[in-house]
């Protein structure tokens, strides 16, 4: 039996959990939501790294095996640091995004959006050119995406508005790859889609991180097909607003959320 450790800042994450879900559903997950410092994306990397620290430790701590950073920001500023301190292995989700993103560029401009900590970090800057040093990548953060996904504003007028605002640098520079940088954005492809044009090819980090996680856990053995996993969700604040928002991402209700207290208190 294998337990995965998932963190994010909050609610987002849940894209992630749900693409681990139905890449291992025999897996044991342990999901925890930040939802009392949401958003990290705001913050520096100095606070995101020190809470993403107290986390880690917190579900290593609780007999994970693997430990998946949600959090684009998260990925961007603590990956390090938390590979350093835990003896598990750590993925984030940065990473296998631009891994995609260079293979599926046709004519190396590559796009990138997310929350402003994620994009000042210029963490997929860095890697898409590390993997491909000709790639011309594009970054711009969307900050109203989040507030627009967690109102279950997936495809309404003013949502459709808030993308052209934000995508038509993308358009205009003629990317014809989009990373979608946070974990919120997969819930607005059909939009974003609709926007860019459907020859371009949109990056789901979720996904590339979920395929990461399986082949790591095919070469150690761990797979369990015969199995239905068990999960636990824990929040720092407000678990009925998780669980009503995590609806939405899920598609289903969410059961065993409990709240829990992490951070100063246990410093």
């Amino acid at each position: 039996m294998i337990k995965l450790g998932i963190f994010d800042s909050g609610i987002g994450g849940l894209t992630v959990y749900r693409e681990i879900r139905k890449a291992l559903p025999g897996a044991d997950i342990h999901y925890f939501g930040d939802t009392a410092r949401v958003p990290y994306g705001t913050k520096s990397a100095q606070t995101v790294t020190h809470f993403s620290m107290q986390i880690a430790l917190y579900l290593d701590g609780r007999g994970v095996d693997t430990v998946i950073v949600a959090c684009n920001t998260a990925s961007a500023y603590a990956l390090d640091a938390l590979r350093n301190a835990l003896r598990i292995p750590v993925f984030g989700v940065i990473a296998p995004g631009a891994e995609a993103a260079v293979k599926a560029t046709r004519n190396g401009l590559i796009g990138v959006i997310g929350t402003r900590g994620t994009i000042s970090s210029g963490a997929y800057q860095r890697a898409i050119c590390e993997l491909d040093p000709a790639a011309r990548v594009v970054a711009s953060p969307c900050p109203l995406f989040v507030p627009l996904v967690e109102e279950g504003w997936l495809v309404e007028p003013i949502t459709q508005e808030v993308a052209i605002k934000y995508l038509t640098p993308h358009m205009e520079a003629g990317v014809d790859t989009l990373v979608l940088g946070c974990t919120h954005y997969p819930m607005l492809k059909e939009v974003i889609s609709m926007v860019m044009g459907g020859e371009v090819v949109l990056i789901d980090s979720a996904q590339e991180t979920a395929s990461k996680v399986k082949g790591h856990l095919e070469k150690k053995g761990f797979i369990d097909e015969m199995r239905a996993g068990l999960e636990l969700f824990e929040v720092t604040d407000s678990p009925e607003r998780f669980a009503e928002v995590g609806r939405l991402f899920l598609d289903r209700d969410l059961t065993n959320i409990v709240h829990v207290t992490i951070g100063e208190k246990e410093d």
